[in-house]
């Protein structure tokens, strides 16, 4: 049984039951709002549990605990939260079932996950924990472990592969693009992102999108901005060095180009959202049919557009795509077109004719995305990784 029928069998089916299933992430969410403004003290009791109940999982962690407390708490919760959009989630944990393999993980490690889990949102819920509540979180979670576990098991693949820094070039004071040479090459997808490791920063890992399509060589080029509080992108962009060995996961993620499609192309990206698409761009043109495709490069200066000149030497010699730059302020007068790529998107029109990836920060994901759809761009026309676990 594959992870998608372990799934939807654990979940009611159309109708009455996909009501059922929107009451119990409403239970979910309003559970969790009693909770939510205690987050660093559920963090805390949940870890304190799980590492009593399955000691060997400690080792599975950064020795600093304080970036880690509430990661996978969050991510937890937000996948449970999620249960009741089987197409987007489904996916989502088969690979992150797959990507869990890397650390080592057992299949008795879920259910101390889960008991922990429980155990802190209960001591915390207070009098909102009542029998119901607490079945609907156990069944959720069930249903999560059970799909993310047979994934994993299923998978033959390699559990992580080895890579090693042969470029570091700053393209700014907090941003670097690194290459690296993997040991063979990893079967991702223009597009997907991958998980690392480096040696800077043992045990915490960080998502990164390639910015090439796959090549027979294996190298990789990440694009890969310091973040506030990003203990890891900061270690890169700062220490990273020729010869560092990195450890990498499984691919992950949704962002691709149906290339059966008749329409038309949109890519909107922010930031370092551009190396993504740069790799599926670079895909592209490779291919034998090319839609016509228009893209929206934005930043809030013109600085941030830093790999810019490489998309529009790419237009030039190709007729099928055009690139628009767009900053939210340009006192140099670089020709840009002015405001957020929301604004700047829509300005253009609806685009309901196309086929739409969006790709950058959360917060441009759904700035983007909402403005689009009240523009009148269809919500199955567009594409864009719905979750990170950063």
């Amino acid at each position: 049984m594959t992870a998608e029928q372990l799934l939807t069998a654990d979940l009611p089916t159309v109708g009455e039951s996909r009501s059922e299933a929107t009451g119990a992430v409403e239970i979910i969410r309003s559970s969790w709002a009693v909770v939510e403004p205690q987050t660093e003290n559920v963090g805390r009791h949940f870890y304190a549990t799980l590492f009593s109940r399955a000691p060997e999982t400690r080792d599975l962690f950064p020795v600093n605990m304080e970036v880690q407390r509430s990661r996978l708490l969050r991510a937890l919760v937000h996948v449970v939260q999620m249960v009741d959009q089987p197409d987007d989630l489904v996916p989502f944990l088969e690979q992150l079932g797959r990507d869990h393999r890397k650390f080592g993980v057992l299949a008795e490690h879920y259910d101390a996950v889960g008991v922990a889990l429980l155990s802190a949102v209960g001591e915390y819920a207070g009098a909102a924990w009542t029998p119901e509540v607490e079945k609907v979180w156990h069944d959720a979670y069930t249903v999560v472990a059970k799909a993310m576990r047979t994934a994993a098991q299923a998978e033959r693949g390699p559990a992580s592969w080895l890579g090693r820094v042969v470029g570091h070039r700053r393209v700014g004071w907090d941003l670097a693009v690194i290459t690296v040479q993997t040991s063979e090459p990893i079967p991702y997808r223009a597009g997907q992102y991958l998980s690392v490791e480096t040696p800077q920063r043992p045990r915490l890992w960080r998502y990164l999108s390639p910015a090439n399509a796959p090549r027979p060589d294996g190298t990789l080029e990440f694009h890969v901005r310091a973040v506030n509080d990003g203990w890891v992108s900061r270690a890169i962009v700062a220490h990273s060095r020729i010869g560092d060995t990195w450890r990498i996961g499984p691919p992950m993620g949704r962002m691709s180009i149906d290339k059966d499609s008749p329409r038309e192309l949109l890519m909107v990206a922010g930031g370092t959202g551009m190396a993504p698409l740069k790799a599926l761009l670079e895909d592209l043109a490779a291919q034998p049919k090319r839609p016509r495709t228009q893209v929206f490069v934005g930043g809030r200066t013109w600085e941030d557009l830093y790999d810019f000149g490489s998309l529009r030497k790419l237009s030039y010699s190709n007729n099928w795509l055009d690139v628009i730059p767009v900053v939210e302020s340009d006192d140099d007068e670089t020709g840009a077109e002015r405001g957020t790529l929301a604004d700047v998107v829509t300005r253009y029109g609806a685009w309901a004719d196309h086929d739409v990836l969006v790709c950058g920060s959360p917060s441009m994901i759904r700035a983007t995305v909402s403005r689009m759809l009240v523009a009148g761009t269809p919500l199955d026309r567009i594409r864009y990784d719905p979750f990170t676990m950063d």
